[in-house]
């Protein structure tokens, strides 16, 4: 039996009136069961669809459609998290504090700091050696997040020679490994 059916049936037995078990009755509140089964499965669905803390699929794809901007992120969590970062941009989110926030809740692993000099500010991807993957769509985003007068400086870090000598005792330990320079530049772990 059904959920609901089930508890039709429950509300009903109280009278005695009815025959439940067996009967054309019973077939019809199994079937009304199966049909409000049905209504409360989407309505489940659609509860958890709305809010973007719980949502999953469609829901999180709705609103993807509606921002000019995409999470730069496959990972549920942090595409939550991104979605809600743009769905915060406006008018006031210009504040250093605010920017990166913003930055972290798009998904985009950044950090803006002030240079000093008016105007100008350098972004930094402080977890990720040499240019980030997706670099192209991230800057989409940053440049789209920051004001348009400011001029942005994209910093970029390497593993350093004081870093490799710690890492590995002579050239032989680093060619044992078949490393490109790119590979090497980013062996910073």
């Amino acid at each position: 039996m059904s959920g609901y059916g089930e508890y039709l049936r429950q509300l009903l037995r109280p009278l005695r009136v009815y025959e439940l078990e067996g009967t054309a009755n019973g077939g019809e509140l199994d079937a009304q069961g199966a049909a409000l089964d049905g209504v409360s499965d989407t309505l489940d669905e659609i509860q958890q669809e709305m809010l973007i803390a719980t949502a999953q699929g469609r829901g999180l794809e709705s609103i993807e459609a509606l921002l000019a901007r995409k999470p730069v992120t496959d990972d549920l969590e942090m595409r939550r998290a991104a979605l809600a970062a743009l769905l915060r941009i406006g008018g006031d989110s210009f504040t250093l504090a605010a920017i990166n926030d913003n930055l972290k809740g798009c998904g985009v692993n950044a950090v803006a700091s002030e240079t000093g000099t008016p105007g100008r500010v350098e972004v930094r991807f402080p977890d990720v050696p040499g240019v980030p993957d997706g670099f192209e769509e991230m800057r989409a985003i940053i440049e789209s997040i920051l004001p348009a007068h400011v001029e942005i400086g994209y910093v970029y870090w390497y593993m350093t020679w004081a870093m490799m000598e710690a890492r590995f005792d002579t050239w032989g330990d680093i060619e044992a490994l078949h490393p490109t320079w790119t590979e090497l530049e980013k062996m910073v772990k």
